[in-house]
């Protein structure tokens, strides 16, 4: 039976200007309200949204129910969102395929830089998003053992194939040398081998490519922004004073070669004590949020100092920090901040050109 024609045309008219988290543009004009049909006393509304956003999946349906039943509150509706395939377009002079670059990066070592790129490439892939880990630290190359993956390179055709840490591609300079082998380079071989990582690698199409970047200021920032359009960078920090000077120091190098800020992270924020539950502030408190607010910079969140967290690190199970309740829902809060906050950049600032379409 068909549906009420002149009823499904006012439903795709009360939600047509929904804007598309990822793009910025109406829902209505990017063919992403698919099907509306009626079962079982309920009307079904499918809209789509990409891999890009799937982090957004449960705020975007709830936009597009919350939307109708204003508009026909006598109505029962069923809301689906699937997803909206929107192929990413070449970026660069190396024709990486991402539809973002992230950066995350940090003044100084020891902040837990790499731990947050991880947790939050695994959160990104754990929403539904398509995404690729690389380690640019190439003194000292931690994401392999973080993550316990182990191996040697191999050929894909013509490009280099990365390894894989649960269905998340992963390229570093610890899978190229012996673990136990300095790197030992110069400008122009760090230049190289930064090219080679994401131009001559097999990353496939990509949402997010995350970057483990070095700590401090340096040479791979500069041959970064050279190659490719980043997206943005995220800077990690600990709460006390000597962490934010260099981390402000690291704000104002990406911002000199035109990389924005999208958030910073605080990073050992509080300890919660297993034996009395009391909390201890053992950084300092609030230091990186208090700068974030200053400066301008959206501020992500925090991840708590926990002795689970660093025993799963050393142990290569970073995985398991999400089935932990009091790591895993700060982690994929972060996330869900930084795809939010990309959104509403998209809002006031939406795609003009015309976007692929597949379906």
């Amino acid at each position: 039976m068909n549906f009420n024609p002149e009823l499904e045309e006012k439903i795709r008219a009360a939600i047509k200007d929904i804007k598309d988290p990822e793009s910025g543009r109406a829902i209505g004009g990017s063919k992403q309200i698919h099907d509306i049909g009626e079962l079982n006393g309920k009307i079904t509304v499918t809209v789509g949204l990409t891999s890009f956003c799937w982090a957004l999946k449960e705020r975007f349906h709830d936009t597009v129910k919350q939307k109708l039943e204003a508009e026909f509150g006598e109505l029962n509706f069923d809301v689906e969102v699937v997803e909206h395939l929107r192929p990413a377009q070449p970026k660069g002079q190396v024709g990486l395929t991402a539809k973002a670059v992230i950066a995350v990066g940090s003044g100084k070592g020891g902040v837990g830089k790499s731990t947050a790129a991880i947790c939050l490439a695994l959160a990104l892939k754990r929403a539904g998003s398509k995404v690729g880990l690389m380690d640019a630290d190439v003194y000292g190359p931690s994401v392999p053992h973080l993550t316990g993956v182990r191996g040697q390179v191999s050929k894909v055709g013509e490009k280099i194939g990365p390894l894989d840490f649960d269905g998340i591609p992963l390229m570093s300079i610890g899978f190229m040398v012996p673990p136990d082998e300095a790197v030992i380079w110069r400008g122009p071989m760090l230049h190289s081998a930064v090219t080679t990582f994401v131009r001559d690698v097999a990353w496939g199409d990509l949402d997010y490519l995350i970057i483990d970047m070095p700590p401090g200021t340096g040479d791979v920032a500069l041959s970064l922004s050279q190659l490719l359009p980043i997206t943005g960078t995220v800077i990690v920090c600990t709460p006390q004073e000597v962490a934010l000077i260099d981390a402000i120091k690291a704000v104002g190098m990406f911002e000199k070669v035109k990389i924005p800020i999208l958030g910073l992270i605080e990073n050992m924020s509080s300890f919660i004590c297993p034996d009395n539950g009391k909390r201890y502030d053992i950084f300092g408190k609030g230091g990186a949020k208090e700068y974030a607010q200053q400066a301008k910079i959206p501020f992500l969140g925090e991840i708590p100092i926990n002795i689970q967290l660093r025993e799963r690190g050393d142990k290569g199970q970073m995985t398991a920090n999400f089935d932990d309740p009091n790591v895993g829902p700060f982690l994929e809060k972060i996330a869900f901040q930084l795809c939010q906050n990309m959104a509403e950049t998209a809002a006031h600032k939406p795609v003009v050109a015309q976007l692929p379409v597949l379906g």
